[in-house]
């Protein structure tokens, strides 16, 4: 029969002092009634440990043990924590598998704190008068505004517009290396569209529209491979929640588009995705699929995620638009985890409007992610934005990464009648929220990591997921506490930093607010701003000399852009200012050479 913990105390009793308890008249194996559990009562399992193991330890964990505080803990460590294996490694295992989140929720609204509109309302341009272009390339890269327009009207057929996607893709994608698969039914859905808008049946604006799904999002009976070499070959039985959402506006699946293995840079297991304006240096990561192939015309618009920058990056390297909503917004049901308090899913499209609109249909909470929630959204393309107050931190406009086109993006502000509040934030050790990201993605990927498929990965470099993994283990449990504990403070400032501010503009790739609002949940909405000349390459990657960057003889004109941070679930606000912005600012609708 197995011994229990109380078994174990017992005998450790008898054998530290074995005439007393023998002279007890209470039986050794079977304490008073009444008698709790005890910490320091298990059964021994775990490995052996020394005073040396701890001396080692104490150098990861930046603490310092006496002695005999070694010698106490070496001695004990088996039986006090022995809890700590017996999940993973004891006589009884248990799989967690992918679907099992934390029970644990966050939230990102404060008590008492603005929460988001009271009501729902989307109201979207005037619809275009423009006619068909003649030219298949002017049809992709219109907005999906008028696409849908042209759709409504019977101008534009869901075929005809499906297969310019599908010829783009077969002419474009060998380069770019974008897309991980095709959806073979996305030409028969067309048709059925069609047929049905002929029925009189017109599902909404997104009706026959064709997009690219990032491929952590599950599709049924379609590879989701996470861009990751030990899941090319998995099949999920059913769609994730934001793909039936899209199915059932109209919307047609034509891709699965790739991103970094696991969600990290722009490296999976089929190369490198390039960007459109630069051939010579990656999509940025790890949504590059949906940067790249949104930038290039081979989708009318993608689904991205970000975790700490995944929509930022690629959006501004390619030079399209990326709306990262508020944490909770959008349901994560059947998307790949990464970290559980920190995942979004948002849209990757040409213009500001599309983002809004494509928001409105995947939006709302589901039974399947426990942290969606059920808040109001309030757009509206008509609406004033003269009066409104855009916070910005002055010392970070003067500073890289900022640049001109920041600097002129917040005139730009002023001269469309908002006004300019210049703010601070505390100097505070944000990297350390980390913590949390690193924690939950070693989690999520345990499996992958102590089975050791992570080394199949083709990154292994010292700054890629394997490393990291790895070095999760190590992380303390108070360490991540604490940084949960910092987290909160830090939603706190930043709650107090909107009670004067109704937005904030920020240089789009300050390491400090990607970390700061991907922790906090704000929405954020990066738009082409400019362009700005580099001489280089640029990489997701650690600087490595066996890796040197692309340098270009002649200074390369690129898209930069600019990124308005909003209050918790007001979407709405920075979709109009950045509506606004993109209009006075036009430099939204040039196309990357050669597409």
């Amino acid at each position: 029969m197995p011994k229990t913990r109380r078994d174990f105390l017992t005998q450790a009793a008898l054998g530290l002092g074995g005439a007393a308890v023998a002279a007890s008249p209470v039986h050794a194996d079977t304490p008073p009634p009444g008698t709790p559990p005890a910490f320091g009562t298990g059964l021994g399992s775990g490995p052996a440990v020394t005073m040396q193991t701890f001396a080692e330890a104490e150098k990861l964990m930046q603490v310092e043990l006496l002695a005999h505080e070694r010698r106490q803990a070496a001695r004990n460590w088996p039986a006090a924590m022995s809890g700590l294996y017996e999940r993973r490694t004891g006589s009884k295992p248990v799989a967690l598998g992918e679907t099992n989140a934390p029970y644990s929720s966050w939230d990102p609204r404060l008590p008492g704190t603005y929460a988001g509109p009271s009501t729902s309302r989307y109201v979207g341009s005037r619809p275009t008068d423009q006619a068909v272009p003649h030219d298949d390339a002017d049809i992709a890269f219109a907005p999906v505004t008028a696409l849908s327009h042209w759709i409504r009207t019977r101008a534009l057929s869901c075929e005809r517009l499906t297969q310019i996607y599908l010829d783009r893709i077969t002419r474009h994608d060998p380069h770019l290396k974008c897309i991980i698969n095709r959806n073979p039914g996305a030409l028969a859905r067309a048709r059925a569209l069609d047929a049905e808008l002929q029925e009189g049946n017109y599902r909404g604006p997104l009706h026959g529209i064709p997009w690219g799904a990032k491929d952590l999002l599950d599709t049924a009976g379609l590879a989701t491979t996470w861009g990751a070499e030990p899941f090319r070959d998995r099949v999920p039985t059913e769609d994730a929640t934001v793909v039936k959402r899209l199915e059932a506006a109209g919307a047609i699946l034509i891709a699965k588009l790739s991103l970094g293995a696991l969600a990290l840079n722009d490296v999976w297991f089929g190369g490198t995705t390039r960007n459109p304006w630069v051939a010579e240096e990656g999509a940025s990561g790890s949504s590059a699929g949906p940067g790249s192939a949104t930038a290039a015309g081979l989708v009318a618009f993608a689904i991205g995620s970000e975790t700490g920058g995944s929509i930022v990056s690629p959006t501004m390297r390619c030079g399209i638009t990326g709306l990262r909503p508020t944490y909770g917004r959008v349901p994560r049901t059947g998307a790949m985890t990464l970290c559980w308090s920190l995942d979004k899913l948002g849209p990757m499209t040409r213009t500001v409007e599309d983002g809004m609109l494509v928001l409105d249909a995947i939006r709302g909470p589901d039974v399947g992610d426990l942290q969606s929630v059920s808040a109001q959204f309030e757009f509206d393309a008509a609406a004033p934005i003269a009066g409104l107050r855009v916070g910005y931190v002055p010392a970070w406009m003067e500073a890289s990464p900022a640049t001109a086109v920041d600097r002129d993006a917040l005139t730009a502000l002023q001269a469309l009648g908002l006004t300019l509040v210049p703010i601070e934030l505390p100097d505070w050790p944000y990297a350390s929220l980390n913590t949390i990201l690193f924690a939950e993605s070693a989690a999520a990927f345990e499996d992958i990591t102590l089975s050791r498929a992570i080394d199949t990965l083709h990154e292994q470099t010292d700054d890629a997921w394997p490393n990291t993994f790895r070095q999760s283990r190590f992380i303390s449990a108070v360490d991540f506490v604490q940084a949960d504990r910092l987290r909160r403070r830090v939603c706190e400032m930043m709650a107090e930093r909107f009670r004067t501010v109704d937005l904030l503009l920020v240089p789009s790739l300050r390491d400090e607010i990607l970390i700061i609002t991907n922790h906090t949940g704000h929405p954020s909405l990066t738009q082409r701003g400019g362009f700005v000349e580099i001489s280089q390459a640029r990489s997701d990657w650690a600087a490595d000399p066996s890796r040197p960057v692309h340098r270009f003889a002649a200074p390369r004109r690129v898209p930069y852009g600019i990124t308005l941070i909003g209050r918790l679930f007001d979407e709405g606000t920075i979709g109009r200012v950045g509506l606004a912005l993109e209009r006075h600012l036009g430099v939204a609708a040039e196309r990357p050479p050669g597409f």
